[in-house]
């Protein structure tokens, strides 16, 4: 089913939570909607499944509007953060409720729905615990349980509202990797909400940045991790380090230091900027007066595993900077606390003054 938003607005009082937003998702992708609390991507997911209505917009589905329809209309699965299983019900029953309360001109026969169950428990890998009631669940499986009691129904989308948010980090990753594994099988075209950098990062075909109500970017994981279009999207999809500075032929100037900035993107030289640099973009050597790059003083590290942290004081401005090396990189260096070193950042990505965060 092809998905399409067009100029949504949703107010709750004098809160917009959602501002002229308009998106096509892509047919049989897995889409994530990824942004903080309070950015509109939970009220927009509502919307396209008819859950909320939205003061203006429309909701295409396979370029019909969609707004005037009542959810059972609309043929979506939606799977909720906190599971809402019947706890009266059995695994079983609970996948076959969207089945049993149709209409009885739709409804399938009972050895039909005894059928389409039992395929779905399988395909969750979950036949083997039918009978039992939620409570008897681990949380992972209560999940696996809503996804399957959503697909029941044979949705042509997939809705999914942080589906793995109330689990511990373990769970939540195994869980990752089925899902992704599960929806390359069924290629529904499928929506999920997360604030959860990683989780969307590693999931999701597209990504859909989402800020104050607005779309900030939207694009592949890789091509909005690696190329961020506004300050908000490099800071929220990762550790960054910030330089101000003010930029003159191609060189920014930050406290006493001066970085060289080819290709940046401010109009006018002389112009105040922030360059935006990421952990693993910073180079670091022991200090020698002849050394090009900031001069630093390690305060603190963490090196456990195949990474080392690095947690370095500007001499200059006293700021701090964070780095990840590699451990290698790290027992070669011999750092200790106090040391001082350069630190010589590899890419710089700079911004306007009015436009940095």
């Amino acid at each position: 089913m092809s998905i399409e938003v067009r100029n949504i607005h949703k107010q709750f009082g004098s809160f917009t939570a959602l501002n002229d937003v308009s998106l096509k998702f892509p047919d049989g992708k897995l889409t994530a909607l990824l942004g903080p609390s309070g950015c509109g991507k939970t009220t927009l997911l509502r919307i396209i499944a008819g859950l909320e209505h939205p003061d203006a917009g429309e909701v295409l589905l396979d370029n019909e509007n969609a707004v005037a329809r009542h959810v059972r209309e609309r043929q979506v699965g939606f799977v909720f953060q906190h599971y809402a299983l019947f706890k009266h019900m059995s695994v079983f029953e609970n996948i076959a409720f969207g089945l049993r309360v149709k209409p009885r001109k739709q409804r399938l026969p009972d050895s039909a729905i005894r059928e389409r169950v039992t395929r779905l428990l399988e395909l969750v890998q979950l036949d083997w615990i039918a009978e039992r009631k939620p409570s008897a669940l681990s949380g992972g499986q209560r999940q696996r349980i809503a996804l399957a009691r959503a697909l029941a129904v044979e949705p042509r989308v997939l809705l999914l509202d942080e589906p793995f948010g109330a689990l511990d980090a373990q769970v939540r990753k195994e869980l990752r990797r089925w899902l992704r594994r599960l929806h390359d099988e069924l290629n529904v075209t499928s929506i999920f909400v997360t604030h959860d950098q990683e989780e969307a990062l590693e999931l999701a075909d597209e990504i859909v940045v989402m800020n104050h109500g607005q779309v900030e970017q939207t694009g592949a994981p890789a091509a909005v991790y690696n190329h961020p279009a506004t300050p908000f999207v490099y800071g929220f999809l990762g550790h960054v380090n910030l330089f101000h500075g003010r930029l003159q032929n191609g060189v920014l100037q930050t406290g006493d230091i001066r970085l060289e900035a080819p290709g940046h993107d401010l109009r006018a030289d002389n112009e105040q900027g922030t360059a935006y640099v990421r952990p693993h973009d910073i180079d670091i050597e022991r200090y020698s007066p002849d050394a090009q790059g900031i001069v630093v003083q390690l305060e603190r590290f963490h090196a456990i595993g195949p990474l080392a942290q690095l947690e370095l004081k500007r001499k200059d401005t006293n700021e701090v900077i964070e780095v990840v090396i590699s451990a290698e990189r790290f027992s070669q260096l011999k750092l200790k606390p106090l040391d001082t070193l350069v630190a010589r950042p590899r890419e710089l990505h700079i911004f306007p003054a009015t436009q940095a965060a």
